[in-house]
């Protein structure tokens, strides 16, 4: 055989086997880390699990969620953000406040941060604008301070007679002077007193309540905080034995028996988060990623709660009502 031959024949066979070895190995399954509060497939994260597989992504197959929970512990977010970095994940999303964004930028400067959260990410020092971020975070701010006039409108609205509103605020308050800003002019503008209650722990709050009723108080407004998820159920649990309407930033709330929430859609939220995942996978960088605002508001009403409290809705609240349960 001509030499010249063996070495062209030669040569090709290299480049097959090359490329059938290469197209052999299994392609590398990209990790997503997830890191919120609590577990317990909640509608939030399984909204967002569901926003990956709209987008032809499935949980185990070609990409792999690495859930992490700090089960109600917020100390623990550090140790659950540090392992998501060192076993190498190509991105964090993180949901359930301003603690695992922290947490997260503390253990890596590279990885991409996805958030969800309801405070102001350019005063947090998370970006440097909404537009431009400009860092290796982006994700969807829903500013829940500024919905808190909202909030107490509707709760007006609610009650027309009102006149004093307790302000219930939980333990390391988050953006407590930027919330209460908002919602002390709100109540100057609907000619409303607040009255403040910290609560530090779950034994706090019949004592809370008790000051409230004591103060004849007829109705409560509850501060953003996602520790309240801790003893949200005692709350409502006891401002409906002490009949007291109240609202809140969480349609949770509404679901585990509270009386109204006005909130963004947290469940396009989720969704949307996944559409960043995406975004990143395919090679976009954090920084070219503007953070988003929800566009989409609800108020959820629980009937069930008015008629146990003796609360009769208005008409004309109800029928700006996005969701009733009944």
């Amino acid at each position: 055989m001509n030499p010249k031959h063996f070495l062209w024949l030669l040569t090709a066979f290299l480049l097959v086997y090359t490329a059938l070895t290469i197209a052999q190995q299994p392609k590398k399954v990209p990790r997503i880390g997830y890191l919120s509060l609590r577990s317990g497939a909640g509608d939030i994260d399984l909204a967002f699990r569901q926003g990956l597989r709209d987008l032809g992504y499935i949980d185990g197959q070609n990409v792999i969620i690495e859930w992490r929970f700090a089960e109600g512990k917020r100390e623990r977010y550090s140790l659950l953000a540090a392992e998501l970095v060192h076993i190498g994940v190509e991105a964090i999303v993180t949901n359930s406040g301003v603690d695992p964004i922290v947490a997260a930028m503390k253990s890596t400067k590279t990885i991409p941060i996805i958030f969800e959260t309801g405070s102001d990410p350019v005063a947090r020092g998370f970006v440097v604008s909404l537009p431009h971020p400009e860092w290796n975070l982006t994700g969807v701010s829903w500013m829940a301070h500024e919905l808190g006039g909202k909030r107490l409108e509707l709760l007006k609205d609610t009650i027309p007679k009102l006149t004093r509103v307790a302000v219930v605020s939980g333990p390391d308050q988050q953006n407590y002077d930027v919330q209460m800003r908002v919602v002390e002019s709100a109540a100057q503008n609907l000619h409303l007193k607040l009255q403040p209650f910290r609560m530090q722990n779950s034994d706090d709050v019949e004592k809370a309540f008790t000051a409230v009723t004591r103060a004849n108080i007829r109705a409560f407004f509850v501060l953003v905080n996602p520790a309240f998820g801790a003893f949200r159920n005692k709350i409502i649990d006891i401002s409906i034995k002490n009949r007291l309407p109240g609202i809140a930033s969480n349609q949770d709330w509404v679901n585990a028996g509270g009386l109204m929430t006005y909130a963004p859609d947290r469940i396009a939220t989720a969704r949307r988060l996944a559409v960043y995942v995406d975004k990143i996978l395919k090679g976009t960088k954090p920084m070219d990623l503007p953070v988003e605002r929800p566009t989409k508001f609800e108020l959820v009403i629980n009937l069930k709660t008015a008629k146990q409290i003796g609360l009769i809705i208005p008409p004309n609240v109800l029928a700006r009502a996005d969701k009733v349960i009944r």
